[in-house]
């Protein structure tokens, strides 16, 4: 090949790279075949850039995108991953992301979002991971995730939610883990879970919830972690977890002021392995405790009534390897001493169950 024929060729080939090469955003960095990756992590960005169609992840974090407008992503057909913490974002519009049909991926945390308009979310049909945790959310409108029908963890922790009404999950059906963690919630409304009845993992700790949202928790199907931490509620009612008392593994109740548990608070409960009980102001537990499958449980700094009640508990801890710290204050002679060590109880007895009718032959 002579050198002319050469640089032609040479000079044919660039031709062809130079919308791939082109399509790289100024100041971004680009890898992957054809450009799958762009990076624009912290570049000085105010405006959305344009990326190839063939881009499967975008990261877009700390740059400048008070709003974001309807059809902003519309040409990205094929972004799988979107990036979008630490952006400044205020308004999420109707539309935004529109197009989006294959993304699966989806981080908006840490921004100032307050206003996202109805239809925010059409198109992600197969979002499955929604991060919108530390923004300034007060509301969630009925329909607003109707879209999201592959929805499978939602984190809102660190907002300013202060209710679930009935509706505000609907369409969310595949809803798996949920984190509502640090809001204002005062009210969790009857019907406000029934789309998502098969929650795993449910946190709704450090929140305003004064009373146990008995009605609204009973659609609940398989709940295997359960997160009330740090809300001001004083009594567990009867039957509060019987609707996925077969599945729940971890439940999370300290800090909150607690005075009570009803005598069926732990209705239906079997699985049950780790119990956070500390800081409150419990000096019994109920009879049906689920101590037999029980392995973790933490209650220390509450003002334990050194009675026969707590007969079982004694058991338990005589028999834990993790010796958790429960100190008696009352009676008075026993104050400051160990349950599993205190004399209070030295001579107590268990209950005994009574055998079944018809177990006779």
């Amino acid at each position: 090949m002579d050198r002319s024929a050469f640089f032609l060729s040479l000079l044919s080939l660039l031709v062809c790279l130079l919308p791939i090469l082109q399509a790289c955003p100024s100041n971004c960095h680009c890898h992957g075949g054809e450009l799958q990756h762009v990076i624009c992590d912290n570049v000085g960005l105010r405006k959305i850039p344009k990326v190839s169609e063939q881009t499967r992840l975008l990261n877009l974090q700390r740059n400048n995108f008070p709003v974001l407008p309807t059809n902003a992503f519309r040409e990205m057909k094929g972004l799988v991953s979107l990036h979008l913490q630490h952006s400044q974002i205020k308004e999420i519009s109707s539309g935004a992301f529109r197009g989006l049909k294959q993304l699966v991926y989806l981080y908006l945390s840490n921004n100032d979002i307050s206003v996202i308009k109805m239809g925010a979310f059409d198109d992600l049909s197969e979002l499955t991971y929604l991060y919108l945790d530390h923004n300034k959310i007060s509301d969630l409108p009925k329909g607003l995730l109707s879209p999201l029908i592959n929805l499978f963890i939602l984190q809102l922790g660190s907002n300013k939610i202060r209710e679930l009404r009935s509706g505000t999950f609907s369409g969310a059906k595949d809803l798996r883990w949920l984190y509502l963690s640090d809001n204002s919630l005062s009210s969790v409304q009857p019907g406000a879970l029934d789309d998502v009845e098969n929650l795993a993992v449910f946190h709704l700790d450090k929140n305003q919830l004064s009373t146990y949202p008995v009605a609204a928790m009973s659609k609940l199907r398989v709940v295997e972690d359960l997160k009330l931490s740090h809300n001001p509620m004083k009594v567990i009612p009867d039957y509060a977890f019987q609707s996925f008392g077969r599945y729940m593994e971890t439940l999370s109740l300290d800090n909150m002021g607690l005075e009570k548990f009803s005598d069926k608070a732990f209705a239906g409960v079997t699985t049950l392995k780790t119990v956070h009980i500390e800081n409150n102001r419990l000096n019994q537990l109920p009879g049906n405790f689920p101590f037999s499958s029980l392995e973790n449980l933490t209650l220390s700094n509450n003002p334990w009534l050194c009675s026969c009640q707590l007969a079982a508990l004694r058991k338990w801890l005589e028999s834990s390897r993790s010796r958790p710290d429960a100190v008696c204050a009352s009676p008075s002679q026993y104050r400051g001493q160990q349950i599993r060590d205190t004399a209070a109880l030295r001579n107590c007895k268990l209950p005994t169950r009574r055998p079944r009718k018809g177990n006779r032959h």
